[in-house]
């Protein structure tokens, strides 16, 4: 499996950032997840730059990654509410790429080294049967390719600061693109389902930490349907013969607000009928 080639894209600004400073800023960023500790966000320095050239830093990082020895294991798509994009400034989703030593067990322990400021997200997980490969593809398609899915709980970072500390201004949705979407682990549990035995748009979940409900939502929330993400996410990849593929992960958008997790902190997502995710933050 590849990572996405990201470039510009039919909508989209044309990428301004010169080569050598996407690999620079990738590898900043890797730096920055190592060391742990915020770089200033890029928005701030190139106030040019545009969601092309974010795509451009993100897929530099990916590719930095699996020249390490790391390999993909799905994607993920965020901003998928009508809320956060209203935030965010713009209309449609953002994605990344999932590797695998971002995968963690449901019922154990989550190293908080790992991060810098983690925070907890409620999901649907897509676990793909067939390839999905655009353009044009429908939820339909989506649903006939996906194998089941499953509850899903996702780790976002930061690895570039919120806040400028000279501006004041919050990051971009550039920078957060550039940080691979933000994700930096995935958890999966409970009870896997066919696509056709359930409706996803009413699924729904109860997010609590140390057994106070901190979230609740329901799937309806992304997109109207999770499934409207995945298909979206296939099309976007299509111009440059990229597709899903067999086997992989791809989380559908969260459909609860982003939980702060500190260490010590026990969550449980709980997705009623379709079972529930525990952990804990050490």
């Amino acid at each position: 499996m590849t990572s996405p080639n990201r470039g510009a894209r039919p909508g989209q600004s044309q990428p301004t950032l010169d080569p050598a400073l996407v690999a620079e800023l990738a590898r900043e960023l890797d730096a920055a997840e190592q060391n742990r500790k915020p770089i200033r966000q890029f928005t701030a320095r190139y106030p040019d730059m545009t969601i092309a050239d974010g795509y451009r830093i993100s897929k530099q990082w990916v590719d930095l990654k699996l020249a390490g020895g790391r390999t993909v294991h799905g994607h993920k798509i965020g901003l998928t509410s009508r809320a956060m994009q209203q935030v965010a400034g713009i209309t449609e989703p953002d994605y990344g790429t999932l590797l695998d030593d971002m995968v963690f067990e449901q019922g154990g322990d989550i190293p908080c080294d790992r991060f810098i400021t983690p925070k907890v997200e409620v999901e649907l997980a897509f676990v793909l049967a067939r390839r999905i490969e655009g353009p044009n593809v429908t939820v339909f398609d989506v649903l006939r390719a996906t194998e089941y899915v499953i509850p899903s709980v996702e780790i976002i970072d930061s690895r570039t600061t919120v806040v400028d500390a000279e501006t004041g201004a919050r990051r971009k949705v550039q920078d957060t693109i550039s940080d691979n979407a933000a994700n930096a682990g995935i958890i999966v549990g409970g009870l896997p389902m066919r696509p056709e035995k359930v409706d996803m748009r009413w699924i729904g979940a109860m997010l609590s930490r140390n057994a106070v409900v901190e979230e609740t939502g329901i799937a309806a929330g992304v997109l109207n349907n999770p499934a409207n993400g995945i298909a979206w996410l296939a099309n976007r990849l299509a111009p440059w013969g990229e597709a899903l593929e067999p086997g992989e992960v791809v989380l559908g958008g969260s459909f609860t607000r982003p939980v702060e997790a500190r260490r010590g902190d026990v969550f449980n997502a709980d997705f009623g009928p379709m079972g529930a995710i525990g952990f804990r933050f050490v």
